[in-house]
């Protein structure tokens, strides 16, 4: 059905939707309920009909599977909620920042222990000047809420390196983002 979305045929993406939507709205749900809540205006249905629309417009890609049809989205997702707060923050003048939980990413972080998420894309940005793997790796376990397996799939790599990876990538990111003041 990805084939037929990428090439076009009449009514793929609509078929499409129903097959994907509850996973992609699951992912979408988990990275909100990491948001810091007070004033957040984007939903996560509308993220998902934003990410879903953008992922079935650009025919350019040609879809291996599953797996590298959700580590796409990672990165559309990445980019969608980056761009919202971008947004947010010019129009607010740094008001209204959206802060999250790195508790999946940066599991030694409390729970209550948010940051900002322009802060997360610069450290990722940062990240993939020295590890790009790295940061793909923390892209499609994050944003998308692949499993080290199915990143492994993606990539063309190992579990173990997979795993390797993002223990490093997650002790970076620690190092990276840890306040100041702590």
């Amino acid at each position: 059905m990805l084939s037929e979305v990428r090439r076009g045929v009449s009514g793929a993406a609509d078929r499409l939707l129903p097959l994907v939507y509850h996973e992609l709205r699951g992912i979408a749900g988990k990275l909100f309920r990491k948001f810091h809540a007070d004033g957040n205006s984007l939903q996560p249905t509308i993220l998902v009909h934003d990410a879903f629309m953008k992922l079935t417009q650009n025919t350019n890609i040609e879809w291996a599977d599953r797996a590298h049809f959700y580590a796409v989205a990672a990165k559309v997702t990445r980019d969608l909620l980056v761009d919202h707060a971008r947004r947010r923050m010019a129009a607010k003048r740094g008001h209204g920042w959206h802060r999250i939980s790195l508790s999946g990413v940066v599991n030694e972080q409390p729970a209550d222990r948010l940051i900002d998420i322009l802060d997360l894309e610069q450290a990722l940005k940062e990240l993939g000047q020295v590890a790009p793997r790295q940061e793909q790796i923390v892209e499609m376990r994050f944003f998308a809420g692949l499993t080290s397996e199915e990143v492994a799939e993606v990539l063309e790599v190992s579990t173990r390196t997979v795993l390797y990876d993002w223990r490093m990538a997650r002790a970076w990111l620690r190092g990276r983002l840890q306040d100041p003041q702590e």
